[in-house]
């Protein structure tokens, strides 16, 4: 399934027709790429997360990444923290955290909507939020059901991205990931990837196992594409770029959404290509760390509401 996903993403480029990648610029950037020094967002997170221990860790970051999505609005969904307001899936992360440090990891397998409703509790109604309950009460009922009540212990003697990644798609189907292009099935499957890298690096760290991340692809949203477009590597043609810069909602799985998360695909597999001993989920994050220094001259991003990302 992850070599579907680069090879329906080239189809994509191959035929698009609002958005191109500009390799004279592409090339001039992968001279500067250095992913020597990045660190796994989890380690460098606020909240002390991995004080959960391994075993609690992975069992919270399956549900809190089953409902990682969407949360552009405005206003945006912000929520006030012990470090001030947060938003987004920083504030997600915030609040389920803060449930399970002040309870424990079974009771937000157990949540009830009141419960899941007065815990996400902002200045507005997150988006989703009965989809999200719904998402995240069925992913614990498959887990009790199926994995004896731990995701964990289920995928311990697990250490590859290959064979974890298929544990997710095929068990949970809130992680199906799919667009439709040309009558063509394109595969993305953005959050599965994250919890599949996620996974192998915070076992990789605190475990201190060897794992193999080096199969994933790279996790399509909208912050990448942003950053990418920011340093001319992307380019909108004028139709799409008057669409997203004057931030009209584009519709899921429209042609405009697809050829966007398809590049960024595609963008990352050729870096891939020109540097050795370099993992594409590794560029993935090193242009999510790049978005902040290109945040002041970043145009918006484009505005999808859905369940993907």
């Amino acid at each position: 399934m992850l070599e579907s996903v680069i090879d329906s993403c080239k189809y994509v480029m191959d035929n698009a027709k609002y958005v191109t990648i500009n390799y004279d610029k592409l090339d001039e950037f992968i001279i500067t790429v250095d992913c020597s020094e990045l660190k796994h967002w989890l380690s460098n997170n606020p909240y002390n997360i991995l004080d959960l221990g391994i075993e609690n860790v992975i069992n919270y970051i399956l549900l809190f990444e089953s409902i990682d999505y969407s949360f552009w609005g405005t206003p945006k969904w912000t929520i006030n923290t012990e470090l001030g307001q947060k938003d987004g899936s920083d504030a997600l992360l915030y609040a389920m955290l803060k449930f399970v440090k002040d309870r424990k990891i079974e009771d937000l397998y157990n949540i009830s909507y009141e419960e899941f409703k007065l815990l996400l509790k902002g200045n507005v109604e997150i988006p989703f939020i009965k989809e999200r309950y719904k998402t995240l009460s069925k992913t614990s009922e498959i887990v009790k059901e199926k994995m004896n009540g731990n995701f964990y212990k289920y995928i311990y003697s697990i250490h590859n991205d290959i064979e974890l990644f298929q544990v997710i798609i095929n068990n949970f189907q809130s992680f199906k990931d799919e667009r439709e292009y040309d009558g063509k099935t394109i595969y993305f499957y953005k959050l599965a990837q994250l919890l599949t890298s996620d996974i192998l690096h915070l076992r990789e760290q605190m475990e201190s196992i060897e794992v193999d991340y080096t199969h994933l692809i790279g996790c399509a949203d909208y912050k990448i594409p942003q950053t990418m477009r920011a340093l001319d590597i992307i380019e909108y043609n004028d139709e799409l770029s008057n669409i997203i810069d004057n931030k009209v909602e584009i519709e899921c799985s429209s042609k405009y959404e697809v050829e966007i998360r398809a590049s960024m695909i595609v963008v990352i597999n050729y870096i891939k290509s020109k540097i050795d001993n370099t993992n594409a989920i590794d560029i993935n994050d090193y242009f999510f760390t790049a978005s902040k220094k290109v945040k002041s001259i970043a145009k918006p991003y484009h505005l999808c509401r859905n369940q993907n990302y």
